[in-house]
């Protein structure tokens, strides 16, 4: 089933008369329990189609589709809730609250849906064990290492059980170590969940991880291979 899909994708940026084309014609459909990355050097596209396919940004041209949905034509309200209801993001910064704990963090999803916060403190706790982070859930972001705000922010994407998730360089800020322990993390709960993931990188060492590779340069597919 497809979770996403794009046709003819462009993004133009103006910068006074100059014209800056980030993505030239990118069709492509991203299915349920896929695992991919979008790979390419920087300034090839890598995070203006992430933000397109979730909805953060509109395309130039083109059409975005998130399950069967056309986004275009929808108010920004019904844009917004098609991305919070289908969407999960996971920042290279983490983009935590640093005011809050762990597990508030990862209840703040629910609650902005509405969802009691007995039931919302159950879901985030079940997901903060799952990422392996039981220990550490009424913690604040400045008492956690690096890997650990990324599980945090993994956990946080997860909660609203979302069909695809969305991360954007998520091991731009972490060493080596804890870069592979990030995208093992996200493989196992892609397997477990089905949960179609994307994600970005600059970095080949990760490519091995994944079952599908979108190579992007200079905004065009060069390369979409299935491994």
């Amino acid at each position: 089933m497809k979770v996403a899909e794009t046709k003819n994708l462009r993004k133009t940026y103006h910068f006074g008369d100059t014209e800056v084309s980030a993505l030239r014609d990118i069709s492509l459909v991203i299915e349920e329990h896929e695992f991919i990355a979008v790979w390419g050097p920087s300034g090839s596209g890598k995070s203006t189609l992430c933000n397109l396919i979730g909805l953060l940004d509109a395309p130039t041209s083109g059409e975005v589709y998130v399950g069967g949905t056309p986004a275009a034509g929808l108010t920004d309200a019904r844009r917004s809730e098609l991305r919070n209801a289908s969407i999960g993001f996971v920042f290279q910064n983490f983009n935590l609250i640093p005011v809050l704990t762990a597990l508030e963090n990862v209840m703040l999803p629910l609650q902005i849906h509405g969802v009691a916060k007995a039931e919302a403190k159950t879901r985030a706790e079940k997901l903060l064990a799952e990422v392996e982070l039981s220990d550490r859930m009424h913690h604040r972001p400045q008492k956690m290492s690096g890997g650990q705000q990324q599980r945090v922010a993994i956990a946080r994407a997860l909660v609203t059980d979302p069909s695809l998730v969305i991360a954007d360089e998520p091991t731009a800020n972490l060493d080596t170590h804890n870069a592979n322990l990030i995208i093992d993390l996200m493989r196992r709960i892609n397997q477990d969940r089905g949960a179609a993931f994307v994600f970005s990188t600059h970095d080949d060492r990760l490519l091995d991880r994944v079952d599908r590779k979108i190579h992007l340069c200079d905004g065009e597919i060069i390369e979409d291979e299935r491994v």
